[in-house]
């Protein structure tokens, strides 16, 4: 029986499928562990199962037993692992896709409708009762009949333009390539960021991080976006220039941002907590209970896969 190292809890679920497939070494405390942790409790391990804030950067790869072969993540994105370093030391990494477009599609809506409405705003006046209702009291941004960019249009952003079509919205796109038209669904297509920023009243983020997408949101691109655009980020924190964004955000040229990713999470940068017109959430993206099973069993089908002679589904290098 192969032996795995299981980072952080799974859920029930979960936990009873990895033990019954798997010698499983489990991390009870659930805490994140060290990169000492990580390398020292997977030398007798024949793969990973990575879940939650663990990283594998290229120091940690290098050091991990060479009987280590595979890392599966849970998770959809896969930029906490360097997959070239795990390449060069011959360890195939997976991740779990498809599995929590909905749930995430959903937060990205969320996040639009909470910043845009002025949500965090309305729950302190709530829960103090210090509001005198006016005419003008706490005036949001309508989404309905307006121009949504979305960056990335993956299965997320394509779920993502399906619920914004509920509200009436044009949808617009950049994304590497243009889609097929039984996929675009009407959808414009912007062949650069700069064009598709110009026509975003609202913007979703929905793009992997990459080297090239890091600070994506800068002070010059941010600039490109209409005066009182809002957006929303469910996709990766490092996207976002945290000080151009900020500035933004103090001048009015964004009307509000809705978040659920950070950079360095889960610490948040301290000014983005002095601003009213702030949405956020602590990563809740994937956070149901279906579509963590999903992904448990997505991250273990991918085991299981490998460990059988075959190639994983889900292999990303």
């Amino acid at each position: 029986m192969k032996k795995i190292l299981v980072t952080r809890n799974l859920l029930p679920e979960n936990e009873e499928r990895v033990k019954k497939l798997f010698d499983a070494k489990l991390n009870k405390a659930d805490n994140i562990l060290s990169a000492e942790e990580l390398i020292n409790q997977s030398k007798d391990c024949d793969g990973i199962l990575c879940i939650g804030g663990n990283k594998f950067d290229k120091a940690i790869i290098d050091q991990l037993s060479s009987s280590v072969k595979i890392i599966a993540n849970y998770a959809v994105g896969y930029n906490n692992v360097d997959v070239d370093a795990a390449k060069q030391k011959g360890i195939v990494v997976t991740n779990t896709p498809e599995v929590l477009t909905d749930a995430t599609a959903d937060i990205s809506i969320l996040l639009l409708l909470g910043a845009s409405r002025r949500a965090y705003e309305g729950r302190k006046h709530a829960e103090t009762q210090s509001w005198n209702w006016s005419t003008n009291f706490l005036m949001g941004k309508q989404m309905s009949n307006k121009k949504l960019g979305i960056l990335g249009m993956g299965r997320i952003g394509r779920a993502v333009a399906q619920r914004a079509r509920g509200f009436g919205m044009e949808i617009h796109y950049h994304n590497r390539s243009k889609l097929s038209p039984d996929l675009e669904l009407g959808a414009t297509y912007h062949d650069n960021i700069k064009s598709l920023f110009s026509q975003s009243d609202f913007l979703s983020i929905n793009c992997p991080a990459t080297a090239e997408t890091t600070n994506l949101l800068n002070e010059e691109t941010i600039n490109f976006l209409p005066d009182k655009a809002v957006v929303a980020n469910a996709a990766r924190g490092d996207i976002i220039d945290d000080a151009a964004m900020i500035k933004a955000m103090k001048s009015g040229k964004i009307f509000a941002l809705g978040l659920d990713v950070y950079n360095g999470e889960p610490k948040i940068n301290e000014e983005y907590l002095q601003l009213d017109n702030l949405f956020l959430l602590p990563h809740l993206g994937s956070s149901t209970k279906r579509t963590r099973i999903d992904m448990g069993d997505r991250a273990i089908d991918n085991l299981e896969t490998f460990f059988s002679g075959k190639t994983p589904l889900d292999k990303v290098n």
